[in-house]
């Protein structure tokens, strides 16, 4: 019996219009909500191939992946096997690659991984379990490769390929320009590959350069092949994939020629494919409001013109022709638009008060509000809306910025050990609440892999503690609206953290109970390279959803921000604050008082530039966009969206 994901579409769709809206896609791919909904039906195939597997007497195959994408495939199979009785005892395991070299106690190693994740916690026979070795030498890795890709095939061959997907289109370590027909061998690492991976490794020199990875022709023989993907980060290369050419230099798209293979997607990971970033070039549309936004501004965009100088030509001539005939005209699309836009801009973030609120972004009453700002890391405030926050101080209202974890993993030991040392001197041998002794030895001492000790982390959580004070005191908050909920997901000493608890949504449901805002800001950008935003911003969805009963919850409305790596697309935004250039230094300055995140910034993601130059692009970058639609000319804006919980 075929899975959810094994069923093509079929082509009398063509008639009925899903032939027309795919038409673009080379490879079948389904779309999910999020990512655990889509890693459950991903484990659920593994499981129902395994038990028939089973059925049959017959050994179960797979190939396995590992990074982010699969984490919460191997949680579902863990849970099936300890819940539901899964058992994995006629199952054999190849995973795709290893770094090399890397020995497998390395926490950073595959094998460390694979072990974590998945084979730990279930009744897989040890010598079932296959996963490149990255000590072999490298005068017999030749003949390692070869055997590898010979007990794949002595074992039946991969009955399941389980695959991620890199921003350069590598499946396994396949890097551009790797063969169609490659076989598994050793390979250099490309360096947007290592970028992505210098956040698990403390910075990109820690990254090895080179792996050991299965080849394409060893993965295209699969008999069921899915790949993962989720995130903006990966939307790019997802549309390549699934619409481009065939071709070494993005090795993802030899899948094309596979007969069995699904990309299975996040809304997120999809939303560059044509059917859902233009669908007016694919076929007819339903067009909501949000629709027509992003249509609208795509179009000014493409022609290089202000909305109201759009023409009916413009719509006809760009797959809008039913838009125009349902509206009538294009000005009256025109107008409306502009009015959409002009309508979000306010210089009045917590509302302006004794106006017409009508088509303000925020109300006009309480005219003094009391004010959530949350911030992840401690300066992700600065970083994403430093100059709306200023504002909202200028302005009267009662604002209070809650630092969600203590960001103490984004301190180098470098930094660390100067602070420590510099300590160590003021106060010598007298007992303080670190011992800095202590925390020198450490360092000095420290091996590759060791975890920082809980020392270490205070030292380094106390420095990111100060910087925010500092940095919220020159913005002109006082320091008893600062809190610090140190969440306890985030408290591992490592990249990885735990899954968010009943005592991070606990803290994060005092601190509103007891604050009772009007407004929350908090943290919508999904693409910081270690997930943190993501699952801060989960407790705060959580708690609300847990206060909704409350009264003060009435009259909450809750305001996203995006970081350092996105900011919402135009039609997205439902509020957009000018900064004049005085309030945009304003915001330099402040995101500069957090030192420890300067120059050497320890996880940029793909994006080299500091922290402060980001963000100062970013809002002038949406100011100059508001501009080329015809709108007011401002210095930056900083952008929000209202979400309703």
């Amino acid at each position: 019996m075929k899975s959810a994901l094994e069923i093509k579409p079929d082509i009398s769709y063509k008639s009925a219009g899903k032939f027309e809206e795919t038409r673009f896609e080379k490879i079948h791919n389904e779309i999910f909500k999020n990512s655990t909904e889509a890693s459950i039906i991903v484990a659920q195939e593994i499981a129902e191939l395994i038990r028939s597997k089973q059925e049959e007497n017959k050994s179960c195959v797979l190939g396995l992946a590992t990074g982010s994408s699969p984490i919460k495939v191997y949680e579902e199979l863990v849970r099936m096997h300890k819940k539901e009785g899964l058992s994995f005892s006629n199952v054999i395991t190849f995973n795709l690659d290893e770094y090399y070299p890397m020995t497998k106690e390395n926490n950073q190693s595959y094998h460390y991984f694979m072990h974590q994740h998945l084979f730990n916690h279930i009744d897989i026979k040890p010598e079932n379990i296959h996963i490149p070795d990255g000590t072999v030498a490298i005068e017999e890795l030749n003949q390692y490769c070869i055997d590898y890709e010979m007990n794949i095939k002595n074992a039946g061959g991969l009955d399941f390929q389980l695959l991620g997907i890199g921003r350069t289109g590598h499946v396994g370590f396949n890097e551009p320009g790797s063969h169609i027909n490659s076989g598994t061998r050793i390979i250099t690492l490309d360096h947007i590959t290592r970028v992505d991976a210098s956040s698990d490794f403390n910075g990109i020199d820690n990254v090895p350069k080179r792996a050991i990875t299965m080849g394409v022709s060893t993965i295209l023989r699969s008999k069921r092949i899915v790949l993962m993907a989720w995130g903006q980060n990966k939307a790019d290369i997802i549309k390549r994939t699934i619409q481009g050419d065939i071709s070494s230099e993005v090795p993802a798209t030899f899948l094309q020629n596979h007969t069995n293979a699904t990309f299975v997607l996040d809304q997120s990971a999809a939303s560059e494919l044509t059917r859902f970033k233009t669908p007016w070039l694919v076929g007819e549309c339903i067009w909501t409001q949000e629709l027509k936004s992003k249509a609208i501004v795509w179009l000014c965009q493409k022609t290089d013109q202000s909305i109201l100088k759009l023409t009916d030509r413009d719509y006809n001539n760009n797959g809008m022709s039913d838009l125009l005939a349902l509206e009538g005209s294009a000005y009256d699309l025109n107008i409306n638009m502009f009015n959409v836009l002009q309508h979000t801009i306010t210089g009045w973030p917590g509302g302006k008060p004794n106006t017409d609120d009508t088509h303000r972004p925020e109300r006009a009453t309480p005219a003094k509000k009391r004010v959530i700002l949350f911030s992840p890391h401690p300066d992700d405030d600065v970083i994403s809306m430093g100059g709306t926050f200023s504002k909202l101080i200028k302005q009267g209202h009662d604002v209070h910025v809650v630092y969600q974890t203590s960001g103490n993993i984004a301190v180098t030991d470098d930094e660390a050990l100067k602070f420590a040392e510099v300590c160590n001197d003021f106060v010598g041998t007298d007992e303080t609440k670190i011992n800095f002794k202590e925390v020198i030895d450490f360092l000095n001492n420290k091996n590759e892999n060791q975890i920082d000790s809980l020392e270490v982390r205070k030292l380094k959580g106390l420095i990111r503690r100060r910087e925010s004070y500092a940095a919220t005191r020159y913005i002109g908050l006082k320091d008893e609206n600062i809190h610090f909920l140190d969440m306890p997901f985030y408290e591992t000493g490592q990249v990885k953290k735990n899954p968010v608890g009943e005592k991070d949504v606990a803290l994060v449901a005092a601190i509103i109970a007891k604050i009772k805002p009007h407004q929350v800001f908090a943290a919508g950008d999904l693409a910081d390279p270690h997930g943190t935003h993501e699952v801060c911003l989960n407790a705060i969805f959580t708690a609300m959803k847990q206060l909704k009963p409350e009264k003060y919850m009435d009259d909450c409305w809750l305001w996203l921000y995006r970081g350092a790596w996105h900011e919402w697309d135009i039609h997205e935004i439902d509020m957009a604050v000018p900064l004049s250039p005085d309030e945009v230094l304003l915001k330099r300055h402040a995101i500069l008082y957090h030192q420890s995140q300067k120059d050497r910034v320890m996880f940029q993601g793909n994006d080299s530039r500091e922290f402060w130059v980001r963000a100062e692009d970013r809002n002038k970058n949406t100011a100059k966009l508001y501009d080329n639609l015809g709108l007011a000319e401002y210095e930056a804006i900083e952008a929000f969206k209202r979400f309703s919980y």
